[in-house]
């Protein structure tokens, strides 16, 4: 009695197994006849064939174990930095303000001590997270591998290999910005003095295509790690006078409110994107373009809050003058505690599901609630 029941379902998988043969063929033919092929060249061209299959799995080895691997990734590195700098002594200074020499403990007159001044921590954060980007980490956008995509497909496309390039880009986002302002107010007296050439350099310096190889459409051109390498130099160099008292860091409070403007807006642009991607698709863990919009966030993130870190220091005296310094800490301790978010899935599910969450609504959540702690911030500076 169960003879039919048993062979109707022997019938279904005997044509499931035959369908997924069918599937895995289709698969694998290309590749069984590229070796037909290949087994019937002669010796000289198999090993031309032979030597770019070898390099073209080895340039995707490479990019797979660059674009996994993290190195010194850590959301404290700011206190890293910080602990670096020579003039740390002066906490209660501004940046670019002299530090008092010691007196000398006896009468007969000696040879004064070379003034010295404080460094910026901005630009020491901005050049570290250069370096990060660039010489402790792989470029990923400018990597052959990167350009090719997977057979041809944009990895931003895929699931894959796209989600450390978009947090370097995140951080690269911070650093256009950070630099346009060093360049156009931190970094000079007032509007009409003269501009900081290492300064602008460095701006100059990041503003080259994120995605340049040796060889461009306009010929051969300079790839992206090592112009971005000479930002790190300007700003290093930058710091190295200030410390000379050789140039200048206005860190006046109209300043510090023209930066928070700048950073607000640049959260809520992110935020807006975020939205547009939460809208688009609700596909949950298979949206292909949802890892790359949270790790550019993420990223500008992991900058920002090193770069308000670092402008607590420059501006200490003024965020000290008003009263600013509970909201400037319950600002930092939100955006550290919204960098513990690093799921290893991305998910883009509808913000009511309770199967599939939603990492893009979390981290444009995080995000507009750091760029309402800077607004309340601003709102006290323009008081």
């Amino acid at each position: 009695m169960l003879d039919p029941i048993v062979n109707f379902f022997t019938r279904i998988f005997q044509l499931i197994g035959r369908g997924i043969g069918f599937v895995i063929g289709i698969i694998l033919w290309p590749f069984m006849w590229v070796g037909r092929w290949y087994g019937q060249r002669g010796l000289i061209l198999k090993a031309v064939v032979g030597l770019i299959v070898a390099t073209i799995v080895g340039l995707y080895a490479y990019f797979f174990y660059v674009t996994q691997f993290w190195k010194d990734f850590d959301p404290d590195y700011p206190a890293r930095v910080a602990a670096g700098s020579k003039t740390a002594q002066a906490a209660n200074a501004l940046a670019g303000d002299p530090i008092g020499a010691p007196a000398a403990a006896t009468g007969t007159a000696a040879a004064p001590a070379p003034q010295s001044c404080k460094r910026s921590e901005i630009a020491a954060v901005s050049a570290d997270l250069v370096d990060f980007n660039v010489n402790r980490n792989a470029w990923i956008s400018s990597m052959l591998a990167s350009k090719i995509g997977f057979f041809g497909v944009p990895w931003r496309n895929t699931p894959f290999m796209d989600n450390k390039a978009a947090f370097q880009l995140g951080i690269n986002q911070v650093l256009r910005r950070t630099t346009t302002e060093l360049v156009d107010a931190l970094g000079r007296a007032r509007g009409t003095s003269r501009i900081d050439q290492n300064l602008q350099d460095a701006r100059t310096a990041l503003a080259w295509d994120e995605d340049a190889w040796y060889i461009g459409l306009r010929g051969p051109t300079r790839p992206t790690p090592s112009v971005y390498r000479e930002a790190i130099q300007k700003l290093n160099a930058f710091n190295a006078s200030l410390e000379k008292c050789q140039a200048t860091f206005d860190a006046r409070a109209d300043n510090l409110l023209q930066f928070l403007d700048r950073i607000a807006g640049d959260m809520g642009s992110t935020s807006d994107i975020l939205r547009s991607q939460i809208e688009a698709s609700d596909a949950g863990w298979f949206d292909p373009r949802a890892d790359d919009r949270f790790w550019f966030a993420y990223g500008q993130l992991y900058a920002y809050y090193g770069m308000l870190s670092a402008t607590r220091e420059d501006f200490s005296a003024v965020i000290r003058e008003r009263n600013l310094t509970t909201l400037w800490d319950t600002m930092q301790t939100q955006m550290r505690d919204a960098l513990n978010m690093q799921p290893w899935i991305i998910s883009n599910g509808n913000e009511s599901s309770s199967l599939f969450p939603s990492h893009l609504a979390t981290m444009g959540f995080n995000l507009l609630r750091a760029r309402s702690q800077i607004v309340e911030i601003r709102g006290v500076l323009d008081r």
